[in-house]
């Protein structure tokens, strides 16, 4: 299978980026990027939809010449290694919504998007998406791509042999609650044996922090991962681990792949990029596949934005570029050819996302992932989020998969918490 672009966040860099960023704010003038009509575009592979790009050089191309680059490896770090030397900076940069945080205290080194008139365009966007590209002292850095809904990818014909809903109408509505979801579990596991609902615990710890309106640091700088909202997940998945209904294999693996393949993994809680995922990945499962609403309400996984950097000599058309490039029907072209699910709701209803889906038994899966988009919860995303996060991660991971013992797993995660904590300045 292949890795998903969201599939791996880099632990622990946040503090050292936000280090490096730091060091830009010094006053000193900023280098440009763009010399005369050029002007540079940073993002990876899939970041942006290539047809997208092409058109807006087509379109702007008497005024811009419109360099647009894949940056390949350690995107975030290479930005910020080129943005720290003061030299080649992009005019315009993508920034991955898992790193976006980690940007956000270094603001001023970026072009407050609300200047060039950003505001006039909000209503368009998801407001949620839309407050995670602001910064604390209200300037804006990032303009919304796209965004990740999570919902629940399950196999048609297997929920039906096991007794279970298998329309995507009453899975959402009688696998609505996390007890009820794992009551299909117990099920699907005695009536089809080997069988189990999902692949990890941390399908259902990330999914249901995320769920939440708080993480690991709020605004205060106060560490709040050893709080009711984090515990509260933390004991959904040793439940699920406890009541087997997860396997004891590993995501993209061979014998993962296979279980997929044979109907013993036939569901999971999944962005809306994990669609692309399944096709790529597990493609004689074409057709087997239904999609409906997760547990109690959607969370989000992914998502990303573009900035103008200070090195833009002509921010006022760099946002014009931007602006057209991720309006409602290029978001839409987005999802179509790499996965990108718009941030726009009035993409939705666009032709492009109300094509039936043969992989997923001609359902118009747009319906499921647009009505969670506009359902997630706006969360504070502090810059020490994921440096505070990953040990809680790691050990619920162990419990899951070495079987260690939770509440020792537990207790070793907020010690970790604790030290790095206090190496980043963060009260506990």
């Amino acid at each position: 299978m292949r890795l998903s672009r969201r599939g791996l966040l880099r632990a622990g860099l946040a503090p050292a980026a936000a280090a490096a960023l730091g060091g830009l704010a010094s006053g000193c003038a900023v280098p440009t990027g763009s010399t005369g009509r050029n002007m540079v575009l940073w993002y990876w592979s899939g970041g942006l939809s290539d047809t997208v790009v092409k058109n807006a050089r087509a379109r702007y191309g008497s005024t811009v010449n419109l360099q647009a680059i894949q940056i390949g490896g350690y995107y975030r770090s290479k930005l910020i290694t080129t943005m720290a030397g003061r030299a080649h900076i992009p005019d315009i940069a993508g920034l991955k919504g898992e790193d976006m945080a980690s940007y956000l205290p270094n603001a001023d080194q970026f072009v407050d998007l609300r200047t060039l008139g950003a505001d006039t365009y909000k209503s368009l966007y998801l407001p949620w998406k839309w407050d995670q590209g602001i910064a604390d002292d209200g300037s804006m850095i990032g303009f919304p791509i796209d965004c990740g809904p999570v919902a629940h990818l399950y196999q048609y014909d297997v929920f039906r042999k096991a007794g279970l809903p298998y329309e995507p109408d009453d899975v959402s509505k009688e696998l609505n609650t996390w007890e009820r979801f794992f009551a299909a579990g117990e099920q699907l596991r005695k009536r089809i044996p080997g069988a189990s609902l999902l692949t990890d615990v941390n399908a259902v710890f990330d999914n249901v922090v995320n769920q939440g309106s708080e993480r690991y640091v709020d605004r205060d700088r106060h560490f709040i991962g050893d709080q009711e909202h984090v515990r509260h997940a933390w004991d959904l998945a040793v439940e699920a681990k406890r009541r087997r209904l997860v396997s004891d294999l590993v995501t993209g693996t061979p014998d993962q792949l296979s279980a997929v393949e044979d109907g013993k993994l036939p569901s999971q809680l999944g962005a809306s990029w994990a669609t692309f995922d399944l096709k790529n990945g597990v493609p004689r499962t074409k057709g087997r596949w239904r999609v409906a609403d997760m547990p109690v309400r959607p969370a989000n996984n992914g998502g990303s934005f573009l900035s103008i950097t200070r090195a833009c000599r002509e921010p006022e058309q760099a946002f014009r570029l931007i602006t057209w490039m991720l309006d409602a029907n290029n978001q839409a072209q987005g999802y179509v050819d790499a996965g990108l699910f718009p941030s726009t709701p009035a993409s939705y209803g666009l032709r492009q996302l109300r094509d039936p889906d043969p992989f997923f038994g001609g359902q118009v899966t747009t319906d499921v992932f647009g009505r969670a988009a506009q359902r997630i919860a706006i969360a504070y995303n502090s810059p020490f989020d994921i440096a505070l996060g990953q040990p809680v991660k790691d050990e619920i991971k162990n419990v899951g998969v070495l079987g260690k013992d939770p509440d020792k797993a537990w207790s070793d995660a907020m010690s970790k918490c604790r030290r790095i904590a206090e190496h980043l300045g963060v009260s506990h």
